[in-house]
């Protein structure tokens, strides 16, 4: 896969659930906050976008869970996009630094509300330009 942004993170003991894995819900915590990076790194702001009367909400996601991260575990946090419709397609993939194994994989499908209804946003389209091809 062709990622466009990479972060590194490290698992937290508090992430973790009894059996000393990774909580599958921070798995999206994960993926969320490097969505969050990659916006920031283009200079973009939910905070401003959303006074702008514009939201972007995840629609969708399909998740895979391969190989449970651990506590102290270091990983990477992988993001690729493309545009399909009105509809901003993350697919990311978080590694173990470790080994470089696969730990999970998610399709992310965001859209932007516009004033509260489902629109194509040209802000977005414009940050996101040199990313998502016609």
């Amino acid at each position: 896969m062709d990622y466009i942004f990479e972060t590194r993170m490290e698992v937290r003991d508090y992430e973790c659930d009894i059996e000393g894995i990774v909580n599958n819900a921070n798995y999206l915590h994960y993926t969320e906050h490097t969505r969050h990076l990659f916006l920031k790194s283009l200079g973009v702001s939910f905070a401003d976008m959303h006074a702008r009367g514009t939201d972007a909400v995840v629609a969708r996601m399909n998740l895979q869970y391969k190989t449970p991260l651990r506590c102290d575990d270091e990983f990477r946090s992988c993001l690729a996009l493309r545009k399909e419709g009105v509809r901003y397609v993350f697919d990311q993939d978080l590694y173990r630094v470790a080994d470089g194994q696969l730990c999970f994989r998610a399709k992310v499908e965001l859209v932007c509300l516009v004033n509260g209804r489902l629109a194509a946003h040209s802000d977005y389209d414009e940050v996101f330009k040199e990313f998502v091809k016609d």
